[in-house]
C-alpha cells in the first residue's frame, strides 16, 4: 500500500547522504544507486500481508543489498532477477500495487511475482525492460487490460499472467511481434475478444483456458507448438489451423462451441493428450491411416458430449484412457478395442449414452480388475461395463427400443 514519507524512502535518502560523505562506501554497496532507488519505491508500493515476512530482509542500511535482500540477484552491481514474494503455500504473499518505477531496472532479465493479493494494472512502462526474458505475474488480483506495449519486449521468452482479473482483448502483437516468445500463459482471467487470424511467433506452449474468448481458431498456427489449450471459452467454428501441427503433444479445446468434423491429422503421434469434449463436433471418429494411431502409456482422449455419429473406427483402440460417451455412435464395438481392454493397454473406456449394439466379449476370459468400463444406456443389454460407470451415467441399462431402431438403420436392439 502507498505510504507517504515512508521509512524505506527515508533510509534510502540517508544512505545516499552517507555515501556522499564517504565515497569509499559506494564501492561496498555493490548495487547501483538507480536500482536501489527502485527497490525503495517497490517497498513503498508493496507490503507483506499478515503472516508474510518477505520484506524483513530489505534493510536499506545494509552495505550489500544484493546479498541480503530476499528475491534479488545482481550482476555487475545491477539487479538482473527480481522475485517478489516467497512462493510458499503457507504464506499469504504480498499486497499493494506494481510500481511503474520497475521499468528503471533496465538490466532485469526476470520479473517474477508469486501469489498474493496485489491489485491494480500491469504498468505499461515494463516495455522499457529490453533485456527481460521472463515476465511472470501470476495468482494475484491484477486488473485492467494487458498492455499492448509488452509486444515491444524484444527478448521475452516467457509471459505468464495467469490467475488474475485481467480484462479486454489479447494484444495481437503478442502473437506476431515477439520473435523470442516460447511460452504464453493467460489462464483464468476475464479476457475477451477474438484471436488473430495468424499466429507467427514460434510459440511452444500456449495456454488461454478459462477466459471469455470468442471467434474462431487462427487459420495459421506455428508448427512449433507442442501444448495448446483454449478450453472453457466461448469459441466456435471448425477446428481450423491444426493440420500442420506435427509437434503437438497436448491439445485441449474442450467446453467451447466448436463444430464440424475432427481433423484426421489429430489422430497421430506425438499427440498423446486430446481433449475435445463438450463441443458441437459432428461426423465420425476419423478412420485410421498408416501414420495415425494414438497409443501408449499415459495417452488420454476425451471426445465425450459431442454429436459424433457412425460406427467406431479403430484409430483410438490403443489409447489408455478413452472417453467417447454421450455421442451418437452406433454399431458393434470393433474387436481391437476389446483386445486392448483384455490386454490392459486400455484402462478406462467410457461408451455410455450412445447407440452401440454390442461389445464382443472373449468367452471364459475375465476382464482386468483395474479396468473402468461403462457400456450403459446403449442399444444393448450389457452383461459387463456396469461397475465402472460414473454416477452421471444414470441407472438405466439400455436405451428405449424406439430410439435404437431409428439410429441403427431399422435394426432392433439385440
Amino acid at each position: 500500500m502507498a505510504k507517504p514519507q515512508s521509512h524505506a524512502l527515508f533510509l534510502f535518502l540517508l544512505l545516499l547522504l552517507v555515501n556522499a560523505c564517504h565515497p569509499s562506501q559506494q564501492n561496498q554497496n555493490k548495487i547501483s544507486f538507480n536500482d536501489l532507488a527502485v527497490l525503495a519505491d517497490i517497498k513503498d508500493s508493496l507490503t507483506d500481508s499478515p503472516g508474510s515476512d518477505f520484506f524483513s530482509t530489505w534493510d536499506f542500511t545494509s552495505p550489500d543489498p544484493c546479498s541480503t535482500f530476499s528475491g534479488i540477484t545482481c550482476s555487475l552491481n545491477r539487479v538482473t532477477i527480481l522475485t517478489l514474494g516467497t512462493g510458499l503455500s503457507d504464506t499469504p504473499g504480498l499486497a499493494g500495487f506494481l510500481s511503474p518505477s520497475l521499468s528503471n531496472l533496465t538490466e532485469l532479465t526476470q520479473l517474477i511475482l508469486y501469489p498474493g493479493i496485489i491489485t491494480g494494472p500491469i504498468p505499461p512502462q515494463l516495455s522499457r525492460l529490453s533485456n527481460l526474458r521472463v515476465l511472470s505475474l501470476t495468482n494475484n488480483r491484477l486488473k485492467g487490460p494487458i498492455p499492448s506495449s509488452l509486444s515491444s519486449l524484444p527478448n521475452l521468452h516467457t509471459l505468464d499472467l495467469s490467475y488474475n482479473q485481467l480484462t479486454g482483448s489479447i494484444p495481437a502483437g503478442l502473437f506476431t511481434e515477439l520473435e523470442q516468445l516460447k511460452v504464453m500463459i493467460l489462464t483464468s482471467n476475464q479476457l475477451s475478444g477474438e484471436l488473430p487470424r495468424v499466429v507467427s511467433a514460434e510459440i511452444l506452449h500456449l495456454d488461454l483456458k478459462d477466459n471469455q474468448l470468442t471467434g474462431t481458431l487462427p487459420l495459421s498456427l506455428p508448427s512449433t507448438i507442442r501444448y495448446l489449450s483454449a478450453s472453457k471459452n466461448m469459441m466456435r467454428g471448425p477446428l481450423n489451423g491444426l493440420q500442420s501441427l506435427s509437434e503437438m503433444e497436448y491439445l485441449d479445446l474442450s467446453t467451447n462451441q466448436f463444430s464440424g468434423p475432427i481433423p484426421p491429422s489429430l489422430m497421430r503421434p506425438p499427440l498423446s493428450s486430446l481433449f475435445l469434449q463438450r463441443n458441437n463436433l459432428s461426423g465420425g471418429v476419423p478412420s485410421p491411416s498408416p501414420s495415425s494411431s494414438m497409443n501408449g502409456e499415459g495417452s488420454i482422449v476425451d471426445l465425450s458430449h459431442n454429436f459424433l455419429t457412425g460406427e467406431l473406427s479403430t484409430v483410438l483402440a490403443a489409447v489408455e484412457t478413452l472417453f467417447l460417451n454421450n455421442n451418437q455412435l452406433m454399431g458393434m464395438v470393433p474387436e481391437e478395442y476389446v483386445k486392448s481392454v483384455y490386454g490392459g493397454s486400455t484402462k478406462t473406456l467410457y461408451l455410455q449414452h450412445n447407440y452401440i449394439t454390442g461389445f464382443p466379449l472373449e468367452a471364459g476370459v475375465a476382464l482386468p480388475d483395474t479396468l473402468s468400463l461403462c457400456l450403459t444406456y446403449n442399444c444393448m443389454v450389457p452383461s459387463v461395463g456396469l461397475m465402472g460407470c460414473p454416477a452421471s451415467a444414470g441407472r438405466q441399462l439400455s436405451r428405449p427400443q424406439s430410439q435404437c431402431v431409428v439410429f441403427n438403420h431399422g435394426r432392433p436392439m439385440p
